[in-house]
């Protein structure tokens, strides 16, 4: 978004003010900036002993001797579980709703927070019997299911670490995170339903584990789709392991450093990054930015985040976030549009959803189809709704909150990464004036700046790169088994000895009156309905095909999506003449799938002779991408051959 663009969204009847009926009664207040602007450490340090139960308390709040590695609360101990379950069943709210969850064929199961508590225990039960104990790694490949939140919850009250994969992943992608984890058991499912039919997922499991050579000594299958799977000697049924367990399980504490959750996301070498989390700081942040961000009021309210728990907005949530806040939520498994497209709309009717939380690629998709559909369902429940995964447009925001909100709902459009582990920049509802499109305001206690490329503050209206200057209770802990790739991907680029700045790896303008507006990724990384893919990483599976030679991925403005991914390759020329260029592209979209996953299909791939390169053979990636977006080709006289990009141009037309 340009300069131009943002300003000329800054007139007055595109700002909302506070509504009067809404800031009475708000959970935030101004007092939180006062707060934390006159203490940090301090301001962090009180919403950790109010948010969470401590077994022993902590005494320091950040130990930051030895950056960019920080401890947050490190001589606390806690458990994250009984955060999440045992305190509010103590408390008395054991009848209260946890979690009200939706098959996608239309089967539906509640819990309350006591039920969960027993199912929680009965599972760490089991994995324990299983050998699971603290640090071990399990890897957890489900749908969205209630066993998701389970197994990530009994692993949490056993100390021990997931990594959690999205299904859509392939076995290869699987296989690299096991590998890469040490995993000492995968939990998964024969399969799960998606687009009105089940998809198979322990057939992944087998494959990513085909040759014995892994570290996973057992496969704990929960049933669900009842589709025929192949059973091996590791292979144990959820429901014949967890059933029989004992439902009593005392949580024990475990430092507030003890790994969490590793969780992969793209890097831009190719190789996916295992950002590590842990415990304290972690639940810290993930928890207060729900109740505030959210205005949750966890004894009335019903929230509903649509995420995946694949991803680290499920993780922080739909977990661990709304569970260590004893809030009452909506848990879906399938896709908006099955079997109709209204049916997220039914179930916000169905269970009385009074906060949303989804992605703008979603919202865009919905504009597409007309208000007709939102219009057909009582949609009166909604008194806020949020936003989430890439920069939402203006005109989306605008239709969210017009069609969905009735006009009088708040926004809250968050920002924040894997890496960030909570949200780090958002509006609070009932406190900040909001403007369409921007992401507004850092959260109390989160420092941000834009910086030039030089390192030094840029001022409005420039644009500029967006940097964390101190650290924060949810940041990452590290890469999992490789430390100077974490701080050299995401400390190297500003930090002095005297100053670690972490960079977020986005661009980012800041306006007259303070509020941000990101402006996308500056590196090698797209953001495709709201997910990180690499460039390299794409760029590798294709070329693992015997058919192509070269590969270049750039990501494409895409009206729904945000971006899309765009190829260009050049066949070996000994199949060049043996398929069509829309067979070549079919054949490698398929391939691109089943290698990485379906989110990682290219929209197009296109086949060409020659790729831009400079002198020193680097590919000119933005100029492939003006041709991806359809502009004009811009300036190409640092080209070994500047007559390369006029032959993709005309072959493209």
């Amino acid at each position: 978004m340009t300069s131009n663009s943002i300003d000329s969204l800054l007139h007055e009847e595109r700002r909302f003010p506070p509504s009067p009926d809404f800031t009475e009664g708000s959970v935030a207040s101004p007092a939180l900036y006062e707060q934390a602007k006159a203490d940090r450490l301090a301001f962090w340090a009180d919403r950790a002993r109010e948010q969470l139960h401590w077994h022993t308390p902590f005494t320091q709040t950040l130990d930051w001797s030895n950056p960019p590695f920080a401890k947050w609360f490190a001589d606390g101990t806690l458990n994250v579980a009984y955060n999440c379950l045992d305190r509010h069943v103590l408390a008395g709210n054991g009848d209260r709703v946890a979690i009200h969850w939706e098959g996608e064929p239309g089967d539906t199961r509640t819990l309350t927070y006591a039920e969960l508590t027993s199912e929680v225990s009965k599972a760490a039960n089991a994995l324990a019997a299983l050998g699971i104990g603290q640090g071990d790694r399990v890897a957890i490949y489900l749908p969205v299911i209630p066993e998701a939140v389970i197994a990530m919850l009994a692993v949490a009250r056993l100390g021990a670490v997931h990594s959690v994969v999205f299904g859509g992943f392939s076995a290869e992608s699987l296989r690299s995170r096991i590998d890469d984890a040490s995993a000492k058991l995968v939990i998964t499912a024969d399969g799960g339903w998606r687009k009105g039919k089940v998809f198979p997922l322990k057939p992944a499991v087998d494959a990513a584990l085909a040759d014995n050579a892994s570290t996973v000594e057992h496969v704990l299958v929960v049933r669900r789709g009842e589709n025929d799977v192949q059973w091996n000697e590791r292979d144990l049924w959820w429901h014949e392991v967890v059933s029989s367990a004992s439902a009593e399980h005392e949580a024990e504490a475990f430092e507030a450093e003890n790994p969490l959750f590793i969780l992969y996301t793209s890097g831009t070498t190719g190789k996916p990054k295992g950002i590590l989390h842990t415990s304290g700081g972690y639940l810290t942040q993930a928890s207060f930015t729900h109740k505030n961000v959210f205005d949750l009021h966890p004894e009335k309210d019903v929230y509903w985040c649509t995420a995946d728990v694949g991803w680290i907005t499920g993780h922080s949530y739909v977990v661990y976030g709304p569970l260590a806040n004893g809030a009452t939520q909506v848990l879906y498994e399938g896709t908006p549009d099955t079997p109709h497209p209204g049916r997220w709309w039914e179930i916000i009717e169905k269970y009385g959803v009074t906060i949303f939380y989804t992605a703008p690629t979603a919202i865009r998709s919905f504009m597409k189809l007309g208000r007709e559909i939102p219009d057909g369902f009582d949609l009166s429940s909604i008194r806020v709704l949020g936003s989430v995964g890439e920069p939402i447009n203006p005109e989306a925001w605008i239709w969210y909150r017009d069609v969905i909100g009735a006009g009088k709902a708040p926004i809250v459009d968050t920002w924040w990464q894997t890496e960030t582990g909570a949200i780090m920049i958002s509006a609070l509802p009932g406190i900040t004036t909001l403007k369409p499109g921007s992401a507004q305001v850092p959260i109390p206690g989160i420092k941000i700046d834009i910086l030039g490329e030089d390192g030094t503050r840029v001022d409005p209206p420039q644009g500029g790169l967006l940097v964390v200057s101190e650290p924060w209770p949810s940041m990452l802990r590290g890469i999992w088994g490789d430390p100077e790739r974490f701080a050299d991907t995401y400390w190297s680029r500003f930090s002095t000895p005297e100053a670690y700045k972490y960079f977020a790896g986005d661009g980012a303008h800041v306006d007259a009156d303070g509020d941000i507006w990101l402006l996308g990724r500056v590196d090698d990384v797209m953001n495709v309905s709201g997910h990180r893919l690499s460039t390299t990483e794409i760029e590798s599976a294709l070329v693992s095909h015997p058919i192509v030679a070269e590969a270049a991925v750039v990501g494409a403005a895409d009206e729904q999506t945000g971006q899309a991914v765009v190829a260009f390759v050049i066949l070996r020329s000994e199949h060049a003449d043996a398929q069509t260029p829309d067979e070549a592209s079919t054949l490698l979209r398929a391939h691109v799938a089943s290698a990485i996953g379906a989110i990682a299909r290219p929209r197009q791939v296109f086949v060409v002779t020659e790729l831009p390169k400079t002198r020193s053979g680097k590919i000119m990636r933005r100029l492939l991408q003006d041709v991806a977006e359809g502009r004009e080709v811009g300036d190409t006289t640092t080209l070994a051959d500047t007559a390369v990009m006029q032959i993709i141009s005309d072959k493209l037309k």
